[in-house]
Order: C-alpha cells, then sequence, then structure tokens
C-alpha cells in the first residue's frame, strides 16, 4: 500500500508544482529576470523616443472573410495611420468572400484587392505577401483598430537588424452584450501581455497576436494553411537565426466575445490549430533554441497546454489519496485541504454561470478556457482541422 501511496504523491505533487509554475512561477521568474539581466538595448523604445528611423516601405496586409460589415472603418483606420502614405500600400485579401466584402474595400480606398477562393486566412495572407512591394509587411485582422501611431512604433523595432518578428499590444474591448458580457479575456490578456514584454526583453516572445504584427519581406515563410501566424511564426523566426520582439507602444482594440462560453468555443477552435503545431510544425524540437528560450517555450507554451491534463491528474491523485487515508484519526491532512481547494474551484466555476460576481466568473473563465487544450486536442484527432474558419460571433 504503501509503495502505491508514494506514487500517487508523486504524481499529485509534480502536477501541482507544474501548474503553479505555469500559472504563476513563470510570470514571477520573467519579470524579476527582464529587470535584472535584459540589456538595456532590448527595452521597447517607444517611436517618438527614436531619431533618424529609416523610411521603410510597408504593406499593410487584411484578410477577409465575408467582412462587409467592418471593412469600410478598417480601411479607414489603416489610410488614418500617422505614416507617409507613399510608403503605404494597403491590401485587402478576400477569402472566398460571398458578400460586398470586395466591393466595399475598394470603394473604402484600399491600393489593391484580391478576390480569392476560398483557403483559409494563411493562404490569403500568403498571396497577398506575393503582390506586396514593401520592404515590411504588416498584418491585422479586419475587425481589429489601430491606433494613429501604432505603424510607426510596429516599424521602429526593424531598426534592429536582428528582429525579423515585432508584434504590438492588442487590447480587448466590450463588443456586444454591453453590460451583460461576461466574458474575462481582458483579465487574461493584461496577465499574457506582461509576460510578453518580459519574453522580448530577455531574448523572444513565444507567440504573437493577429490583430498587429509585422515581419520583414526576407524573413516572412510560409506556413502549413492550418497552422496561424500567431504562433509557428515567433519560435520558427528564432529558429532561423531572427528576434520576435513585442512592442507595447504599437497598440490596437479589438472586441472580445461577449460570453466566457463563446470564448471556449473560439479557444477551442484556436487549439484545434495549435496542436498540429506543436506536434508536428517544430515547436518541441530544441533546434535552434538557446536553453533560455527553449525553457521559456516549456514554461509558456507546453505546459500551458498542457495544464488540463495536469489539473486531472492532480484531481485524481488527490481524490485517491484521500481515499486511503480514509477511517484514519487526527486532523484533516494537506490532501484534504488540496481537494477542498479543487472542490471548491470547480463549484465557483459553476456558480459562475448563473451569479454575475467577478471572483466566480474569472473562476469560471479559467476553468472552461484550460479545457480548451484538451477539447480541441479532441476535436484535431478526431476530425482534422480546416484551414477556414468563421469569425467568433459579437466581435464584429
Amino acid at each position: 500500500m504503501r509503495p502505491m501511496r508514494t506514487a500517487l504523491e508523486i504524481v499529485f505533487w509534480a502536477s501541482a508544482i507544474l501548474i503553479v509554475w505555469t500559472q504563476v512561477g513563470y510570470a514571477l521568474a520573467i519579470a524579476l529576470l527582464a529587470r535584472l539581466l535584459a540589456p538595456t538595448s532590448r527595452a521597447p523604445v517607444a517611436r517618438s523616443e527614436q531619431t533618424n528611423l529609416p523610411r521603410r516601405d510597408v504593406s499593410l496586409i487584411i484578410a477577409a472573410h465575408d467582412e462587409q460589415a467592418v471593412i469600410a472603418a478598417k480601411l479607414a483606420n489603416a489610410l488614418a495611420l500617422d505614416y507617409p502614405r507613399e510608403l503605404l500600400q494597403v491590401i485587402v485579401a478576400c477569402d472566398g468572400c460571398d458578400d460586398e466584402t470586395a466591393a466595399s474595400a475598394r470603394r473604402a480606398g484600399a491600393d489593391l484587392v484580391l478576390e480569392l477562393r476560398r483557403g483559409g486566412k494563411i493562404a490569403a495572407q500568403d498571396a497577398a505577401v506575393q503582390r506586396a512591394r514593401g520592404e515590411l509587411v504588416a498584418f491585422s485582422d479586419a475587425n481589429a483598430l489601430w491606433e494613429a501611431g501604432a505603424l510607426r512604433e510596429l516599424v521602429g523595432a526593424f531598426a534592429d537588424p536582428q528582429v525579423g518578428y515585432a508584434c504590438g499590444q492588442v487590447r480587448f474591448v466590450q463588443g456586444a452584450g454591453g453590460s451583460r458580457a461576461t466574458n474575462q479575456e481582458g483579465v487574461y490578456w493584461r496577465y499574457e501581455m506582461a509576460l510578453r514584454y518580459g519574453e522580448s526583453r530577455l531574448s523572444s516572445i513565444t507567440a504573437g497576436n493577429g490583430a498587429i504584427y509585422a515581419t520583414r519581406r526576407d524573413s516572412y515563410f510560409v506556413v502549413d494553411p492550418i497552422m496561424g501566424h500567431d504562433l509557428s511564426f515567433p519560435f520558427n523566426m528564432v529558429k532561423r537565426g531572427w528576434r520576435a520582439v513585442y512592442v507595447p507602444s504599437a497598440r490596437a482594440t479589438e472586441k472580445m466575445v461577449p460570453s466566457i462560453e463563446g470564448e471556449l468555443a473560439r479557444k477551442r477552435r484556436m487549439m484545434s490549430h495549435t496542436w498540429p503545431i506543436v506536434l508536428r510544425g517544430g515547436m518541441l524540437s530544441p533546434r535552434g533554441y538557446s536553453p533560455g528560450y527553449a525553457l521559456m517555450i516549456l514554461s509558456h507554451r507546453l505546459l500551458r497546454y498542457g495544464t488540463p491534463f495536469l489539473h486531472a491528474l492532480a484531481l485524481a491523485a488527490n481524490v485517491a489519496l484521500v481515499a486511503s487515508a480514509t477511517g484514519r484519526a487526527g486532523p484533516p491532512s494537506v490532501y484534504t485541504v488540496t481537494l477542498a481547494l479543487q472542490i471548491a474551484l470547480l463549484v465557483a466555476a459553476g456558480l459562475g454561470g448563473v451569479l454575475r460576481l467577478r471572483v466566480l466568473l474569472i473562476a469560471r473563465y479559467y476553468v472552461l478556457t484550460t479545457a480548451s487544450p484538451a477539447a480541441g486536442l479532441w476535436d484535431w484527432l478526431r476530425h482534422g482541422t480546416a484551414a477556414s474558419w468563421e469569425a467568433a460571433e459579437g466581435t464584429r
């Protein structure tokens, strides 16, 4: 009996420690190391503080599928950017649109509108890059609005010849649902941006975002259409000898999914695209990683995606440990306390579907979105992943 209990204790504590590390410990370590060890030259510098920034031709690419409701506003936003108009090419790549997206984009002033067969966002972006004239290619979603100086800030990162990829800061704002919205994505995203700031100071970021990013034409590469740029580009840039950086002064906003349940569906879809990148897209191979960056990938990506399985192991081992001690005299053991805490989290998540208290909503957000990697893996293994997808409800 004792060897079995020892094995259960090892499983429980190993799982618990890894969960705490990836969710809390890594963030604290990155913040401390960035403060103590990061070279001053790698600190993000606002464009307004830079001088003699080279003038660079930029092609801004907007991949769109049936975006007639927002494409005119997006073009107006792009053309109002504080960037020399003669150096900016705006391309709208219509991914099999069945509505008036292409016509609306032309009326709104796009320099080039491509009407493509439906192949997914990545295929549309690849086609646009083929037609781009810019030394740099920048990318944005149709529903993301950039601050006026965002492109200048993003371009400023490429003054460093080692930088091959740069992403900006996206802030999620309340969309459809108004005061009834329950999604807590904004809380998570502020935490994520803080992590990226530290990673960028120390080395390179481990993931980007689709709302605001750019690459050099020389560093752009084609990936499998089911593998998005957000995750594929940063670590592959590192493998190719470039840095992938975060520019917090390049800011954009995007509407979030109104409900936590809708956010689960969005993240589940995203994770069905993530697992192919992890398992066969090169992320697991340490070739090209420095030891520090390999630890970042393990801590921020692999363990994060493995968290639902770690939680399941911790809960199962905890139940077994408590059951094996049933009938023993004495005060509650540490395992009784840890089991109570796990059950309390699940109960709070359940209550978050009924009561709109912030602490309950955050618990619900954590539980449901933590489950999304497992759900996305199941979807991918069961029926594969399509290259194309529809916009999440309430984000337009």
